[in-house]
């Protein structure tokens, strides 16, 4: 199965490791946003949209790891997968 995280962007489910709301682990946690910019450092982000994103799913990608922002908020995502 996969979850729509918006603008036609589909991720396997067994590929999410985690969502995450863009707010609380950006605001309370300098290790994601370090992560986050070696992420984009790598060439590991994309995006589900060019309004400003609500959240980010970290998950696999074959062998590596992608980041997906999204517009669509954490709670609406997780919502999605029940």
């Amino acid at each position: 199965m996969f979850l729509h995280v918006g603008n036609n962007k589909n991720i396997r489910i067994k590929d999410i490791i985690g969502i995450f709301d863009m707010d609380n682990a950006t605001l309370n946690s300098t290790l994601t946003k370090k992560y986050l910019s070696a992420a984009q450092k790598r060439g590991e982000i994309e995006s589900a949209g060019d309004d400003i994103p609500k959240s980010f799913i970290l998950y696999r990608y074959g062998e590596d790891y992608k980041v997906c922002f999204s517009t669509l908020s954490a709670a609406s995502l997780r919502g999605r997968l029940e």
